[in-house]
């Protein structure tokens, strides 16, 4: 999954010859999962039609402050335009365009919206090379810069006065790839490795037959998307489970059993800076299992059981300076079992399930939980979907290492 999936992007277009680019430009982010909103300048029509880049974005394109071939006139509302985006990008940033933006000139749509904006805004500069290199262009770029706006830097090559020279305009692809760069540095889980577990485990009695539960694993592959989409690489070690990761910084590795998982788990968790043991493992298993299918014959019949190795409490044992979250599902006395398990297995943090608590446990897409961390401080959260649980999780890591 890109940094872009889910973004609102801004894109404003000014009026130089590269404006050309730009529905290119379009498409590439939309293909990686953003959404997108133009604002033209009046300037840049001349280069490139608003009905070209309202196809590619499927969104209306602004450009005025209001429509005035409409007979009711609606106002275009540049604050509603800013704080609607998650980043605005000005391309090509013309000469013009920028000494506006540096000395807060606001004669258009575009520049009205970058001057309310809130957000994260990146220009990429396209003038030819004199222009470029002229020392009040170069002023206007320190000043934008200062005010923490982000150049990506113009391009050498051919430009279109056939001069050849610094100043064309960063190619879409060099863009893309510049802004993905830029976020996913600043991403606040960047180099961090997690380890989650996912799912439930299958403990065989034959060939044909296990022992269960109802995980679907939703909560802990919740968890990985969540942190991944934060700059982590997520090992998931999931049990039986339909669900797919999609996120590229996702490992993901599938086991059945206990013993499975507590191999692969015992296998990462030396390199990794934080453990969530999300899995629903089963605690006990089949003693002895059927090399074939078990024929129904006897009213009775027993299976006699073996307890499975415990995950959380061994990786408890020898953790060094990784950060461990466990989950508890309690039916009664939830906080002090919670707290006992804390202790017991030398947790950091413990998120605690109800199965008393509406709207929370096995298959449902919401959950309710309660934070207890090692120094037994209680935070209870209300009812919310397991998306949003999960993020809340994450932010528990992100505070650690804040």
């Amino acid at each position: 999954m890109s940094v872009f999936s889910g973004k609102k992007i801004l894109l404003g277009i000014s009026g130089g010859i590269a404006a050309y680019k730009t529905t290119t430009l379009v498409r590439l982010f939309i293909k990686a999962g953003a959404q997108v909103q133009v604002i033209m300048t009046p300037a840049s029509k001349d280069f490139v039609t608003p009905l070209s880049l309202s196809t590619v974005s499927k969104n209306p394109v602004y450009s005025d402050f209001y429509n005035k071939e409409s007979s009711d006139a609606k106002w275009n509302n540049h604050v509603e335009l800013a704080l609607w985006a998650d980043l605005i990008l000005i391309v090509p940033a013309t000469t013009n365009t920028l000494a506006k933006m540096a000395h807060g000139i606001c004669d258009n749509l575009l520049l009205a919206t970058y001057l309310s904006a809130k957000c994260k805004v990146y220009f990429a500069p396209a003038m030819d090379l004199d222009m470029f290199a002229h020392p009040s262009n170069l002023k206007n770029l320190e000043t934008l810069q200062s005010f923490g706006n982000i150049m990506i830097p113009a391009e050498y090559g051919e430009l279109a006065s056939g001069l050849v020279g610094q100043g064309r305009m960063a190619e879409p692809e060099n863009i893309i790839n510049f802004i993905e760069r830029d976020l996913s540095n600043k991403l606040p889980l960047k180099g961090k490795k997690v380890l989650v577990t996912a799912g439930p485990t299958y403990e065989a009695i034959d060939p044909v037959r296990f022992i269960g539960n109802h995980s679907t694993g939703k909560m802990g592959f919740d968890i990985a998307e969540q942190a991944a989409n934060l700059g982590a690489n997520v090992v998931l070690v999931t049990g039986p489970s339909y669900l797919t990761p999609k996120n590229s910084n996702i490992k993901m590795i599938r086991v059945v059993s206990c013993q499975e998982m507590y191999a692969a788990c015992h296998n990462e968790f030396e390199t990794m800076d934080v453990a969530i043991a999300a899995a629903a493992v089963a605690d006990y298993r089949p003693k002895n299992v059927a090399s074939e299918k078990i024929k129904k014959s006897d009213a009775n019949f027993s299976i006699e059981l073996e307890k499975n190795p415990d995950i959380l409490g061994s990786l408890g044992k020898i953790k060094k300076n990784q950060f461990l979250i466990g989950f508890a599902l309690e039916t009664e006395n939830e906080i002090e079992h919670a707290k006992q398990k804390i202790t017991k297995k030398n947790l950091d943090l413990i998120v605690l399930n109800s199965l008393r608590d509406e709207g929370a446990g096995f298959g449902k897409p919401t959950n309710k939980v309660t934070f207890i961390d090692k120094n037994f401080n209680i935070e209870p959260l209300e009812l919310k979907n397991k998306e949003d649980v999960a993020l809340d999780i994450v932010n528990k890591i992100i505070e650690h290492y804040a």
